[in-house]
């Protein structure tokens, strides 16, 4: 068990069983589905909360999702838990492998790592925008609502793959292939 715990990368498969696993005792015991973006805005509502506690009230959206709820809920200690997981992976891994500007990003913008962030984070922006406007993020629609065959979800995720591919061509082009 320990040479499984210190690989640097792990079975895809073994992974999606065990996402699947976990899927079904948050719904046991919770009666919740799995997802992350909402922790996003709750944390984001916290802060304007402090700011300004009235507008945050006499905004519809924010009032419903963040008044008189708690910030630090099991979804928060889910974050945390991944933040944590990924740490300890990489490090009881033993892996050294650093990268911070991929061939594939430097062949196509060069091999700027504050350029790469900038892209990262606008990516990520961009996704949490996207999350909210769907009502969920990816591992809420795709993970827990494929899980439950929820046809949204399906249409969700069959969109998000096709906007990541079309994503992919319009900055990558056909020559992209050659840079991975």
């Amino acid at each position: 068990m320990s040479n499984l715990i210190t690989r640097p990368r792990w079975s895809p498969y073994l992974v999606g069983a065990g996402i699947g696993v976990l899927s079904w005792v948050a719904f046991a015991w919770m009666g919740k589905a799995l997802g992350t973006s909402t922790t996003m805005v709750n944390v984001a509502g916290a802060i304007e909360g402090v700011v300004s506690g009235q507008h945050v009230r006499e905004t519809e959206y924010l009032a419903k999702h963040i008044v008189g709820k708690p910030v630090f809920d099991w979804q928060f200690a889910l974050v945390i838990a991944l933040f944590i997981g990924a740490l300890l992976g990489a490090k009881l891994s033993g892996s050294r492998f650093k990268e911070t500007v991929p061939d594939l990003w430097a062949w196509r913008f060069g091999t700027s790592p504050a350029l790469r962030y900038a892209g990262a984070f606008l990516g990520g922006a961009v996704l949490l925008f996207g999350a909210r406007m769907a009502g969920g993020c990816t591992s809420g629609h795709s993970i827990s609502g494929g899980l439950q065959l929820a046809v949204s979800s399906w249409v969700f995720t069959i969109a998000m793959f096709g906007a990541g591919t079309v994503t992919a061509f319009a900055l990558f082009g056909m020559k992209g292939r050659d840079h991975v």
